[in-house]
């Protein structure tokens, strides 16, 4: 039973070996001069100003979890679209309700704004 696993165990042990090499070698042999701008924190292109504890707006966060539920309705809708013949109607009423229920979310964050990035409009500013 356990032999089954053994290329998996094979692989994932070559990719850590591997990756462990490649990045030893890129230490060696890469150049390093670093220097005081190099090693200041990169902040998408801006000066860093202020300090990492600052408050952010909500909306920066409420983003970030519409993004993980939508992400999260492919990974449910996908494999349910790839075979949905293969189910009863069951499955048909229940992923509608599903995505419905999705879509009302959606409306609901668009009514409120938090997708509106204009900093005198929106409402979690």
């Amino acid at each position: 039973m356990l032999s089954n696993y053994l290329p998996i165990v094979i692989l994932a042990v070559i990719a850590i070996v591997l990756a462990l090499l490649l990045m030893t070698l890129s230490k060696v042999l890469g150049p390093s001069r670093p220097n005081r701008t190099k090693l200041q924190p990169y902040e998408s292109g801006m000066d860093p100003v202020g300090e990492a504890r600052d408050r952010y707006s909500i909306s920066f966060y409420l983003v970030a979890m519409e993004f993980i539920v939508f992400d999260l309705e492919v990974v449910f809708v996908y494999p349910w679209a790839v075979r949905y013949l293969d189910y009863g109607v069951g499955t048909l009423v229940a992923m509608t309700v599903f995505i419905i229920t999705l879509f009302i979310g959606l409306m609901y964050t668009v009514k409120v704004g938090t997708l509106n990035w204009d900093m005198k409009k929106g409402m979690f500013n």
